[in-house]
């Protein structure tokens, strides 16, 4: 299973009203691309990526590769074949400054990077954030962006916090043309990744 025919630009928006990381994913005419949710309560990360917010078919599944750990890679399958389409992990040290990820194929070779585009965004809204009442504020001024590169150097997918409340927001954009395997691991990985850059702040 792959997704495809996708109407750019896709929307993420979180659920207030649960206690779990649950999104939905949109395209840019409202149509259901999936709908996402994060398991509460585990030692290892666990998300499964569903058909809609029914929740009544499961599409993929990503599970971190080791305990929750800052080094941690996570495993994409299709949750139907169980065929692995790759995996993301995080570069590092790399990350502690500037967020940086690599996205990794079936065969465990790297495809594509994704790298925050300034530092400076995380850094200032980690601090701003704790600033009583203004804290409550930064999603509407300090918004980190990503860029998914491949081997080649070329950018493929920009994706952006939103101006919103509590960060509840992203957007993505495809900015060149990519194989429908390659874009469902792209999605995937980032999907993942804004799980994990959202709950560190």
């Amino acid at each position: 299973m792959v997704l495809n025919n996708l109407n750019y630009p896709l929307d993420f928006k979180f659920k207030i009203t649960t206690l779990a990381s649950d999104f939905n994913i949109t395209d840019k005419n409202g149509n259901y691309v999936a709908y996402v949710r994060q398991k509460m309560f585990k030692l290892k990360e666990d998300v499964i990526v569903f058909n809609d917010e029914s929740k009544t078919k499961e599409l993929f599944r990503i599970q971190a590769n080791q305990w929750i750990d800052f080094n941690a890679s996570y495993s994409i399958k299709d949750a139907i074949n169980t065929k692995n389409f790759g995996r993301l992990a995080r570069k590092g040290m790399r990350s502690f400054w500037k967020s940086t990820y690599d996205v990794l194929d079936a065969a465990d070779a790297p495809k594509f990077t994704i790298t925050e585009d300034n530092a400076w965004t995380k850094f200032l809204d980690g601090m701003v954030s704790e600033i009583p009442v203004i804290g409550m504020f930064t999603g509407y001024f300090l918004n980190p962006a990503y860029t998914v590169r491949g081997m080649d150097g070329k950018e493929y997918f920009k994706l952006k916090k939103m101006p919103s409340f509590f960060g509840r927001m992203f957007q993505l954009d495809r900015l060149i043309d990519i194989d429908d395997e390659h874009e469902s691991l792209v999605i995937l990985s980032l999907l993942m990744m804004t799980l994990l850059e959202r709950a560190r702040g």
